[in-house]
């Protein structure tokens, strides 16, 4: 089974670079990786990194950003490399997001488990911490204490040591086989961020068959601030993305309501003291507008594409 990397990036050429250079450690090397940024600026340094022995590292400057605009281009590039090739045979491809960052024995143990399930379309791993979740993030330093052990695993939902099956496979480190890679593709109207995309796609996916929590793809996910959309946007995401999935199928409507309520809360709550890093009151605002747009009967996730 040939494994595939592919890494979305957008303002953060730093970490893409940082990320490539890491992804040489690994034991096991991937056949091909592939980092798909939205103008130069984000992927000129990774065009210095040399490839592993035998792992081309494929730039590439796509027509339109966004996260699943982005993937998608990148999937797009994986089926012409292999038929320019001719390639052929089983193949899964991992979809990394800038800030995570891998242990050695991240992808051996990827593809031991994916031939141990023949029935699998895909798999997400272990977080030994999650940054998306503390105020300032998480470093690569701070990854490299979690992952060699001078600092204890931050408690995760995903931080099981126990393997078993998922209802999603979280977006910072999902795997997805070739029938799902070549049957669908990312949502682009979840545009720029793309929250909820990785639900969106798993549940496409295990309607065909289950998808893995390997606890041996341990990693972490840095969490960075920087690059990210605008607090506005995302609060409008936060609440019109559940509620277009709903409409698609893809989402439970209990679980997209849940979501309302949380982020309606949490930023009104958080909202209430300036936070240098996370623009809670921008994400409250944007939490209204989606709601009187949803009122008004215009909600949907495009619309953040118009606002500033």
């Amino acid at each position: 089974m040939k494994l595939y990397i592919v890494i979305a990036t957008r303002g953060r050429p730093e970490l893409a670079t940082a990320l490539c250079r890491q992804l040489q450690r690994q034991v096991l090397a991937a056949d091909r990786i592939v980092v798909a940024g939205t103008q130069e600026s984000d992927v000129a340094p990774v065009r210095d990194v040399d490839g592993r022995a035998g792992t081309p590292v494929d730039v590439m400057v796509c027509p339109a950003p966004g996260s699943c605009a982005q993937r998608n281009s990148a999937l797009d590039h994986l089926r012409s490399v292999r038929q320019t090739q001719g390639e052929t045979g089983r193949y899964a491809v991992a979809f990394l997001d800038d800030d995570f960052w891998p242990g050695p024995t991240w992808l051996r143990a990827c593809r031991d488990a994916l031939l141990a399930r023949p029935d699998a379309m895909g798999l997400t791993g272990r977080l030994l911490g999650d940054g998306a979740h503390l105020p300032a993030g998480l470093t690569t330093a701070d990854a490299d204490d979690l992952l060699d052990g001078r600092r204890p695993p931050i408690p995760h939902w995903h931080g099981s040591t126990e393997p078993g099956e998922v209802a999603c496979a979280y977006g910072c480190n999902m795997v997805f086989i070739d029938t799902v890679c070549e049957r669908y593709r990312f949502d682009e109207n979840l545009p720029l961020y793309g929250w909820q995309e990785d639900l969106d796609l798993s549940t496409l996916a295990r309607r065909h068959g289950p998808l893995l929590y390997e606890p041996g793809c341990i990693g972490v996910h840095l969490g960075v601030k920087s690059g990210r959309t605008s607090g506005l946007r995302f609060g409008y995401s936060q609440i019109a993305n559940p509620l277009y999935l709903i409409r698609k199928g893809t989402m439970e409507r209990r679980r997209a309501l849940r979501f309302v309520l949380r982020h309606l809360l949490s930023n009104s709550v958080r909202g209430l003291r300036h936070h240098p890093l996370v623009d809670y009151r921008g994400r409250l605002r944007g939490n209204l507008m989606a709601m009187r747009d949803l009122v008004a009967g215009r909600c949907h996730p495009r619309r953040i594409e118009t606002l500033r």
